[in-house]
């Protein structure tokens, strides 16, 4: 049978004000109360954010904890190492019993799980903050690279190719080093920021093109709409779900980030506690205290664990929702 091209037009479906508004709409983008619900059901994602929220409250009670434990982070407990030992804690596992819950630094006596309480503010702080400039940098600059192209676009493109082609973390070594020590915390989360924010910002401004040409930004360009507006009211929230997973999987980096450069030397300056730092001071002593390296050791890698799986639960559950 021959179907005339007047039958064709008759059965196809003709495209109404419904579909031209499917063209011009955003992208969908999962809802926070799906993904917290698909997080919920996951083992994984739930013990890491657990951990994660046992290092966070630690470090915000930090105070109030020490106190119940007894001991502050730079009190010495001679009473607690052996001076014919060349300082050896008194008693097995490091020290470990009712007076000191985790054992006591080899040489001093302080009070190693004090020093982790605090050590988990202090990574904690800097790690967040270093995270959060580096969004703010990373975003901005990736918006403005993705939308305005041309000029602008090669500019923030060549800066970004020239921090990226640094080893940054030689870099960091060399400028803390020539740096004074005081407020190390800030000078670190600034140094790591300037190095960190590119890598947000490529994946950014890459997302930015391709959704700039989308019908709905075409569609707001078409109203009158300014480039600001169209940046920060039509592109930016459609990279939401982008930023949520880049940011979850950067801070376990930070995280390690600072603790090798206080492992080096050169992050955080003694006696302020860190993680890294009681990991440097405990190779000289593993064989003999191997509790003194391995508890802030596993502090720090379960940290870094939780964070990274956390992040890669939200990562699955986000790309399962926008590709619904």
């Amino acid at each position: 049978m021959t179907i005339t091209p007047t039958e064709l037009e008759h059965e196809r479906p003709p495209v109404g004000a419904g579909d031209a508004a499917d063209l011009a709409a955003p992208p969908a983008q999962p809802s926070g109360g799906r993904v917290l619900r698909a997080l919920r059901h996951d083992v994984g994602a739930v013990l890491s954010a657990s951990y994660i929220g046992l290092v966070v409250l630690m470090a915000v009670l930090a105070p109030l904890i020490v106190t119940v434990s007894g001991w502050s982070p730079y009190a010495f407990d001679q009473s607690a190492i052996d001076p014919n030992l060349g300082g050896v804690p008194v008693g097995a596992w490091g020290g470990m019993g009712s007076s000191h819950w985790f054992g006591v630094e080899p040489g001093s006596g302080r009070d190693i799980f004090a020093r982790i309480v605090y050590g988990a503010r202090v990574s904690m702080t800097i790690a967040l903050a270093a995270t959060a400039l580096t969004t703010v940098l990373g975003v901005t600059f990736g918006l403005l690279a993705g939308y305005f192209g041309g000029r602008v676009d090669q500019v923030i493109s060549r800066v970004m190719d020239f921090l990226m082609a640094f080893p940054a973390l030689i870099f960091m070594i060399a400028v803390l080093s020539a740096l004074p020590a005081g407020n190390r915390g800030g000078l670190l989360v600034v140094v790591i920021s300037v190095f960190g924010w590119p890598y947000l910002a490529r994946i950014v401004r890459g997302q930015t093109m391709s959704i700039a040409r989308r019908e709905f930004v075409e569609a707001a360009q078409a109203s009158g709409a300014s480039g600001a507006a169209v940046v920060f009211r039509e592109i930016l929230p459609n990279l939401r779900s982008t930023i949520i997973v880049m940011v979850t999987l950067a801070v376990p980096g930070y995280i390690g980030t600072e603790a090798g450069l206080s492992f080096l030397g050169v992050g955080v300056v003694p006696p302020e506690p860190s993680w890294g730092q009681m990991i440097a001071s405990s190779v000289t002593w593993y064989s003999v205290v191997p509790t003194y390296f391995a508890i802030p050791g596993l502090f720090l890698f379960l940290l870094v664990l939780s964070f990274t799986v956390l992040g890669d639960r939200l990562r699955a559950v986000i790309d399962t929702g926008e590709a619904r």
